[in-house]
């Protein structure tokens, strides 16, 4: 094995699989609320659009505190503050099981309780998944980073695949020692974030230099590559944190992305509850649910590869997220649970796939605290989806009494996703250490545009 695949080798082993466990607790304690609503919306009255809001208003706190959170991170280092952001976003998870006792402490209504935690949870959250994708744009060359980020994304359908079973056993405690069992949800899958923000003081490392669990050959080889593809950007151009924020191919991502996220939240926070709606126990609900999710991880980690090896990024984008929009708008008019189940599961693929090669994107073209804040105001903009997809579902659900109407709401972010990635420019020749998109990156085979 040579040098350059001996080191990044190390890199992924070392770095991925506790990255993608954070990220999979990370995730499943922010959706687990579409589980959850199987018994708390009856249980705290909640109608489908006070639902929607709620699971969606987690977004709009988001969105205000993801570029501080992630220029804070660039300067105190991805160990402490990722430690930081998953201790206090592992209580607040654990807090929404007692939400009827601070309603009754309070004065509050629970719906009222419900939302304010959501938003506290946002806040609490915020940085932490631009912060991971700025990190591994530290450790990774470009030509790894579609399928490095597939690999770590993978949390996101896996936390379903994983998660959705279990979250739909834990439903089955409904009574134990006198909580729901949607309260038990919530403390027992916040547990593991509180547990990890202590590996991850211990774990990580901030960057090459600091890697002395890497030889002193493999640490000098991926500081001069990384420095080399850096400085070869910044000679095209140099942005400052100013600029990236307010750089137009960073907003046409973040619109590329908010359409993506439309199609992925509006879809997991009611998934459970379309598929509860075929007659299924809250078991059943949780292996059925994760089926869209077992093919979105197929076709997160394929779709990746295949980007990083032909390296190119835009019509891979484009195509997922047709695929996605197609695969969702097609289950709106199916009514049999089967064939509903397979739109949505090609729907999967898409909505999946598209992730990781839309962060291929902004690595490109920005560097150091331009790439943090740029890749922070990517997110943000994006996961204000989060909030129309789950808030729109809610609202048409309440006024047509179905899902249909929504589901064909979600389509059409998809395909709005798609005509900004296809308007955008990206220079792939930005994506190699000399400029030459033609040039087989060392120890890397195939790697060639099309």
């Amino acid at each position: 094995m040579d040098l350059e695949a001996r080191t990044l080798h190390r890199v992924t082993v070392r770095l991925i699989p506790f990255l993608m466990l954070c990220y999979f607790i990370a995730y499943l304690d922010r959706v687990n609320v579409g589980f959850a609503a199987l018994q708390m919306n009856k249980a705290l009255d909640l109608s489908a659009s006070a639902f929607g809001f709620g699971a969606g208003v987690f977004f709009i706190a988001y969105f205000f505190f993801e570029v501080p959170s992630n220029l804070l991170l660039e300067r105190f280092g991805a160990r402490r503050w990722i430690a930081r952001i998953m201790f206090t976003w592992g209580i607040l998870a654990g807090a929404m099981a007692f939400i009827p006792n601070i309603a009754s402490f309070t004065g509050l209504s629970p719906a009222h309780v419900f939302y304010s935690l959501r938003v506290l949870l946002g806040i609490a959250e915020a940085g932490f998944f631009p912060g991971i994708i700025f990190l591994l744009t530290l450790w990774f060359p470009a030509a790894y980073r579609g399928r490095v980020v597939g690999y770590f994304m993978a949390a996101i359908p896996l936390s379903t695949v994983i998660g959705g079973p279990i979250s739909g056993a834990l439903l089955s405690l409904d009574g134990r020692a006198g909580l729901g069992g949607w309260q038990w949800l919530y403390l027992i899958e916040a547990l593991p974030a509180v547990l990890l923000s202590f590996a991850v003081l211990f774990y990580l490392t901030d960057k090459p230099a600091d890697a002395h669990w890497l030889s002193s050959e493999e640490r000098d080889w991926l500081i001069a590559r990384q420095k080399q593809e850096r400085e070869h950007r910044e000679a095209v151009r140099h942005f400052s944190v100013k600029e990236a924020l307010i750089n137009p191919r960073v907003l046409a991502i973040a619109l590329i992305y908010f359409g993506a996220n439309a199609t992925n939240y509006g879809l997991s926070f009611f998934l459970p509850q379309i598929v509860k709606s075929f007659g299924l126990t809250n078991l059943q609900t949780g292996f059925v649910t994760s089926l869209p999710y077992v093919v979105g991880l197929i076709g997160m980690i394929v779709w990746g590869r295949h980007s990083d090896r032909r390296l190119e990024r835009r019509w891979h984008v484009a195509i997922a997220l047709l695929i996605a929009a197609g695969g969702i708008a097609a289950s709106a008019g199916l009514d049999d649970p089967v064939q509903k189940m397979i739109a949505l599961s090609i729907a999967g693929f898409g909505i999946f796939g598209c992730l990781p090669v839309i962060w291929t994107l902004p690595a490109a073209f920005l560097s150091g605290a331009a790439a943090a804040g740029g890749i922070a105001a990517i997110n943000s903009l994006g996961n204000l989806a989060g909030f129309f997809g789950p808030f729109a579902m809610g609202w048409i659900k309440d006024s047509t009494g179905g899902f249909g109407a929504g589901l064909l709401c979600l389509a059409g972010a998809g395909l709005v996703g798609v005509a900004a990635v296809l308007l955008l420019h990206h220079d792939s020749s930005l994506e190699t250490a000399h400029g030459n998109p033609h040039a087989r990156p060392s120890g890397e085979p195939g790697v060639a545009r099309s």
